[in-house]
């Protein structure tokens, strides 16, 4: 079975379920979705080690840094103008 037809399959389902059913999907849809943003997190955290230098966009441009800590799921970074960012590991490039 392809692709298309498997979504087309699981659309008729849902348009089966009953309201406690569809909150139970939604729980797992979103719990799914965290597993796979935190994996895709984890992996580009690993990218970085503490005292790389970095950069990364602002609504005010581009900041460069070094950073400081890995946390859970930011970086800090500490901006060479002196502040401190917490930056998710997506965002940052090598500098």
């Amino acid at each position: 079975m392809d692709k298309l037809a498997d979504r087309t399959a699981v659309m008729a389902l849902i348009k089966r379920l009953g309201e406690n059913d569809l909150i139970s999907l939604n729980k797992l849809i979103v719990e799914r979705l965290k597993l796979i943003a935190q994996a895709k997190s984890t992996q580009h955290m690993a990218r970085f080690n503490i005292g790389d230098r970095v950069g990364f966009r602002t609504h005010d441009g581009k900041k460069t840094g070094i950073v400081t800590r890995l946390n859970k799921k930011t970086v800090s970074i500490k901006t060479d103008d002196g502040a401190d960012w917490n930056v998710s590991p997506v965002h940052l490039t090598a500098e």
